[in-house]
């Protein structure tokens, strides 16, 4: 019995670990955050950070979601790998 249950915690962080290795994006965004486009221009403010970890911007008065898998954090700046036409283009 304290066997079984020792195995169902080791899964349970597991899983749990493997969660948030699948989303990094989600902790190095935050709200009010400057996000940059990949050739250094500053795109605005982060408006939301959804739970998969993407980035809602007011860009032209259009919501536009920049997807988690291009966001990295580059020299301590939110960084997009997309250009700012790329991320006009999401909406």
């Amino acid at each position: 019995m304290k066997s079984s249950w020792i195995v169902a915690v080791a899964c349970v962080l597991a899983a749990a670990t493997a969660v948030a290795q699948d989303s990094p994006s989600a902790a190095l965004a935050a709200k009010g955050q400057v996000l940059v486009a990949a050739n250094g221009s500053r795109l605005g403010s982060v408006y939301r950070v959804v739970s998969d970890g993407s980035v809602q911007m007011i860009i032209d008065g259009k919501m536009i979601t920049v997807p988690a898998a291009t966001l990295s954090n580059s020299d301590g700046k939110l960084t997009t790998s997309l250009t700012k036409s790329e991320v006009l283009a999401l909406h």
